[in-house]
């Protein structure tokens, strides 16, 4: 991969880490506190990309970040964003912390390091190299561990996202994983708990 590409590709990440500041806003204030600050965001980045898509008016700073596939149609980071709300409002807080962070650390994981060291091309798949799922899956179970007790849950969780990251092309990722790895998690915690 081009030193450029890697470079462009490190600062499109660098946005997704301000996961952080959602699931710390949900440890420290709460549900409704993290619902607040996630609906205004969405509702500023609406208002920008119709600007953006409606009038075609550049956003100095991040119009740099988005994908040539982004160029008509609203950014990954407004289905994050929804992603992130229906996580916080159905799944519960360490399943949706986890589904949230998945979804940013593993996607950027897998990005730089599939372009950085991708060896083996998974055929049929566009630019998808194992190197980069292997790193993927490794730092989900990682934060899986940091918030769940239940290595099933924290296995399904990381393999859905991973999974999901991996083979995803039209629809939008940022939205599909922290609900499918979300609900996965949650569908497995419920099962054992009814099992015990």
């Amino acid at each position: 991969m081009a030193h450029d590409d890697l470079i462009q590709e490190l600062k499109r990440k660098l946005v997704h880490l301000t996961s952080i500041i959602i699931v710390l806003t949900y440890y420290y204030f709460g549900k409704q506190s993290v619902l607040l600050l996630l609906t205004v965001y969405l509702i500023v980045m609406l208002e920008l990309e119709y600007f953006r898509l409606e009038w075609g008016k550049k956003l100095p700073l991040f119009h740099s970040l988005f994908r040539a596939k982004e160029a008509d149609r609203l950014g990954g980071h407004v289905f994050f964003t929804i992603g992130s709300i229906i996580a916080v409002s159905v799944f519960s807080k360490d399943i949706a912390s986890a589904a949230i962070l998945m979804t940013t650390f593993g996607d950027t994981s897998a990005a730089i390091f599939g372009k950085a060291f991708g060896r083996t091309w998974i055929s049929r798949l566009k630019n998808r190299a194992i190197e980069g799922c292997a790193a993927e899956f490794l730092v989900d179970i990682i934060i899986g561990a940091v918030f769940l007790q239940s290595w099933i849950a924290i296995l399904v969780m990381a393999g859905t996202a991973t999974f999901v990251e991996t083979i995803t092309d039209k629809m939008d990722d940022n939205l599909l994983i922290p609900l499918f790895s979300g609900f996965n998690g949650q569908l497995i915690v419920v099962l054992m708990t009814l099992l015990k």
